[in-house]
């Protein structure tokens, strides 16, 4: 079963993860919605597609741009279409 989490809070948790250059994708429905708030900053990986963000906020605390996913993935990544990663202190266990 993996886990993320940060500030004490499980953000995420399943045991149908998705690894891709080191990064664990989690299905979206695993997420705990109610700590994440969608970003506006997008990034762009060549053979991934653009990826969108979410702030995760835990007790008052918000840690920016803390998950990001892909919407709409190129064919070489359609199998983490939609899930989410992690970084930025979110510690993610497996």
């Amino acid at each position: 079963m993996a886990k993320a989490t940060w500030n004490g809070a499980v953000l995420a948790e399943s045991d149908d993860v998705v690894t891709v250059e080191g990064n664990l994708y989690f299905p979206s429905g695993s997420i705990e919605r109610g700590l994440f708030s969608e970003s506006d900053h997008t990034s762009v990986c060549p053979w991934k597609g653009t990826a969108r963000y979410y702030h995760v906020t835990v007790d008052g605390k918000t840690n920016e741009n803390a998950a990001w996913y892909y919407p709409e993935a190129k064919a070489a990544a359609k199998n983490i279409e939609g899930r989410v990663a992690f970084w930025k202190g979110v510690a993610v266990d497996l």
